[in-house]
């Protein structure tokens, strides 16, 4: 495991601790400003190990792989966890950890083949969106846009998002997965 692949591991154990948080806001408000401190410094750590490895030219199938598990990890936490204190829609949040669980397993799949499924530019402002909205539900402000607080704006957003990049991942998969052995399993 190289220094990039490291920021990945370290945005996956970062999920515990913001989930923790989360869960611990309607008892404390402190709490949620911790939870949008580590989710914001996981984030970053998205972006850093991406440029990192690019600059250091350390990509790997497995690293590629762990990255884009690690963000998944990250945003479903976080999402359960703001599902269970009243501070994201059940129905968007469920839409969009079940999009990622099946991009996931899509990806698992060619990856096991040896090929790298790259992201898209939708699953790239997927993911970005979904940062946002869930850093905004942690540090939900009061001001509401046609009744709905920006946090939730920005969930139904990233959930219409995660519907397209999903198709566009499932539209490539014919492509990208790996050639049938011949075997029967």
């Amino acid at each position: 495991m190289n220094r990039v692949t490291g920021l990945s591991a370290l945005r996956i154990a970062l999920v515990a601790p913001i989930m923790a948080l989360v869960l611990a806001g309607p008892r404390t408000e402190h709490a949620y400003a911790g939870a949008a401190a580590l989710f914001a410094v996981a984030a970053l750590t998205d972006f850093l190990d991406g440029y990192l490895a690019r600059r250091w030219r350390v990509t790997t199938a497995l690293g590629s792989f762990l990255d884009t598990t690690a963000d998944k990890v990250l945003v479903a936490g976080s999402l359960i966890a703001l599902v269970s204190v009243g501070r994201a829609s059940p129905w968007l949040a469920g839409l969009i950890v079940c999009r990622e669980l099946a991009v996931l397993a899509l990806r698992g799949v060619v990856a096991a083949g040896g090929t790298v499924m790259a992201p898209s530019f939708w699953g790239k402002l997927k993911a970005n969106v979904q940062f946002a909205a869930v850093l905004l539900a942690m540090v939900r402000v009061d001001s509401r846009w046609a009744g709905r607080h920006p946090d939730e704006w920005l969930l139904a957003a990233a959930a219409v998002l995660a519907v397209v990049s999903g198709a566009q991942y499932f539209a490539r998969f014919p492509s990208a997965a790996p050639a049938p052995s011949g075997r029967s399993t």
